[in-house]
């Protein structure tokens, strides 16, 4: 971070701030409190803002645990809540996008009066708010399905990852989202990001599935892509891996038979018979041509 903030000053960059995803899009990894704590020195210490996306917060199904931003700030000394802000969402933990509603949790009064006043904008319907209100107020509802929901996020990870790694396709250790980072770069033609597009476009348009390539979320290496996994019913995993299990299967037999007839042409090599090389009447110069000595290929 301090190297970037440097080169933004050389660049004469103005940082206003700083906006991480945690859990993160797209890796599905959280963010460990010690990491947390720099974060919000960090900003303490340059007088910036911290902008924490925390919409997969209940997402995790496996450890660590998530630590939000403001458990955080409660045990530090000396700091500035003014500059810590989150932003979340109901269209990811609890599956209601539709609903389109948004929160705004800012410790600095001068952002909230200005997000009242831009909310006039986009103004949720009484019914709705009624709705969700009486929703968030079950707390053994809401116990209950965010539980549930872990398991059955933890289940499906495992079951994609797994059939991933029988055709030796291996995925970042995640523990939250509803996506996980998938290495496909033993699969490029070329270890570039115009080779991963080409490899995106194969899988689009032959395999007939959707995934999102790196190069899309700014990755500073070509050859990973985002699954999204809990989007589909059981019946479409399996499809879905079946499909790419034949698709990894199928390019490995392609790269294999290029492989040997590459290796085929660079042991090709031009052998004589011996006892007809050293035969003087075959040799001699005044023989003609068809008596001259059989060349053989041999691999």
């Amino acid at each position: 971070m301090e190297d970037a903030y440097e080169k933004a000053q050389k660049w004469n960059l103005n940082v206003k701030g700083i906006i991480i995803a945690n859990p993160s899009n797209p890796l599905g990894t959280t963010l460990d409190i010690e990491t947390m704590r720099s974060l919000v020195a960090f900003v303490n210490e340059k007088n910036i803002h911290l902008v924490c996306d925390e919409i997969y917060a209940a997402t995790v199904f496996d450890s660590p645990r998530f630590v939000s931003v403001a458990e955080v700030i409660q045990d530090m000394d000396c700091c500035n809540r003014d500059l810590i802000h989150i932003v979340y969402s109901l269209s990811k933990d609890m599956g209601i996008p539709g609903f389109r509603v948004g929160i705004v949790y800012s410790f600095n009064d001068d952002v909230m009066l200005c997000a009242r006043k831009m909310s006039s904008f986009g103004l949720v319907s009484s019914q709705t708010q009624y709705l969700l209100a009486s929703m968030l107020s079950d707390d053994g509802f809401v116990g209950n399905f965010l539980r549930e929901s872990s398991k059955r996020l933890a289940k499906r990870h495992y079951v994609f990852t797994k059939g991933l790694e029988q055709v030796g396709i291996s995925c970042l250790t995640s523990n939250a989202g509803l996506f996980f980072w998938m290495d496909m770069r033993p699969l490029l033609k070329e270890q570039s990001f115009e080779g991963e597009i080409e490899l995106w476009r194969v899988i689009l348009n032959e395999v007939k599935l959707n995934v999102s390539p790196g190069s899309s979320f700014q990755c500073s290496e070509p050859g990973w892509f985002r699954v999204c996994f809990a989007n589909m019913d059981d019946e479409t995993v399996e499809v879905a891996l079946n499909r790419i299990r034949a698709f990894v299967l199928n390019r490995e037999n392609q790269e294999s038979n290029r492989s040997k007839r590459c290796w085929r042409k660079k042991h090709l090599r031009l052998s004589f018979s011996s006892a007809r090389l050293y035969d003087e009447t075959i040799m001699s110069p005044c023989m003609i041509s068809p008596h001259s000595p059989l060349v053989r290929t041999k691999t």
